[in-house]
């Protein structure tokens, strides 16, 4: 049996070149058991106070529950987990806490068996996954911001995830007028056939009718999906901009819990749906969030937009789901992706392929962790 001995939850800090260098923050966790196998989580807390919030829950809640049980005993850890945050859980930081633990807890069950993540979860249902960009749009004028995303399909990607209003010198983001133009100058750019996924963005404040206005005319450049022109939260907001567009509306990347999910699915506006297993409650939140998508005909996209710890979880998720469409991979020379895992996890030729280590089947490079690690 392999017993939980130690749960380690470090905070790390690291500059961000999408966003001109911004400190960006998580937390990893590094799980031990007794016989000294190592699993690594994520919690995507991001804000300094929240990593310090999950930190606390986890070395100062979640280990006392879970020390001396056995690591594999997934189902039990997690409901031990919930159950212990009842009064302050069902969201937020708690979900954050559960997230990387769990996701560790996965990575040892791996290790354990001697297999890849997807083989646990009962195979592959892709070979393969198209290669989607996701990034900012932040670079100073139209151009510079078309030219940008040109240069990731030069560099082999079949899609693009394009996130507006963000930090940075662009003023694409707000302006319906100005965000239309940049869609009909990007599609007049690529051609027809690249895959162009809008991102409307937290920084975006739009009525209704704005939203339905912005979705119809960018849809005319054929767009795969528009993500969260409105508040999550906006009911009747989503339900008036489904009934009239035809434009594929995305939502979900800022929701914690399989409650919070099945509203949102019951409500029937949102066809696809962001899930990050760093945020939703580990690897065991995702798959029950997949399970619901099949329930109700939905599309998920793994949200794997941090560390490479999550990008590997996201990747085996993505490949064992019959919901999934494309793969998020950050297009950028980061830290936190090129050199905190041996071998970075990318793609090939345009193609999300299988990872075939065991357990999450990285390497973590725990000098990298100690060196980014705030203290």
């Amino acid at each position: 049996m392999s017993a939980i001995a130690k749960i380690e939850p470090i905070p790390i800090a690291y500059p961000d070149p999408n966003d001109f260098g911004t400190i960006r923050r998580t937390v990893l966790v590094r799980v031990e058991t007794e016989d000294g196998i190592v699993g690594w989580g994520e919690c995507i807390a991001m804000w300094p106070e929240a990593c310090k919030a999950v930190a606390t829950v986890i070395s100062q809640g979640l280990l006392p529950q879970l020390r001396g049980d056995r690591a594999d005993d997934i189902d039990i850890a997690w409901e031990k987990m919930r159950r212990h945050v009842w009064w302050y859980g069902e969201g937020g930081i708690a979900s954050l806490a559960i997230s990387g633990v769990d996701m560790a807890l996965w990575d040892i069950a791996g290790k354990i068996a001697d297999k890849p993540l997807y083989e646990l979860f009962g195979g592959l249902k892709h070979k393969r996954l198209p290669a989607n960009a996701s990034s900012h749009v932040n670079k100073k004028g139209e151009a510079a911001c078309v030219a940008e995303v040109v240069d990731f399909f030069e560099a082999g990607f079949v899609s693009c995830k394009l996130g507006f209003a963000k930090k940075g010198e662009s003023n694409i983001g707000g302006d319906p007028d100005t965000d239309v133009n940049f869609i009909r100058a990007l599609r007049h750019a690529l051609g027809d056939e690249a895959g162009i996924l809008v991102d409307i963005g937290n920084g975006v404040r739009w009525d209704v009718d704005t939203a339905i206005s912005v979705a119809n005319r960018m849809g005319e450049y054929n767009i795969g999906w528009y993500e969260e022109p409105l508040y999550p939260t906006d009911d009747a907001g989503y339900k008036k901009l489904a009934a009239n567009t035809k434009v594929r509306i995305a939502s979900g990347e800022r929701e914690f819990t399989e409650a919070g999910y099945r509203r949102q699915m019951e409500l029937g506006a949102v066809e696809v749906f962001g899930v990050d297993p760093a945020r939703v409650e580990g690897i065991t939140g995702f798959r029950r969030v997949d399970a619901l998508a099949s329930r109700f005909n939905k599309i998920i996209n793994a949200h794997a937009w941090s560390t490479a710890i999550t990008s590997a979880a996201s990747l085996h998720l993505s490949l064992a789901s019959p919901n999934t469409e494309i793969f998020e991979f950050k297009p950028f020379d980061v830290v936190v992706q090129n050199e905190l895992v041996e071998e970075r996890v990318w793609h090939r030729d345009g193609w999300a392929y299988p990872l075939e280590g065991s357990g999450l089947g990285i390497e973590v490079r725990e000098d990298v962790v100690r060196r980014l690690a705030e203290q």
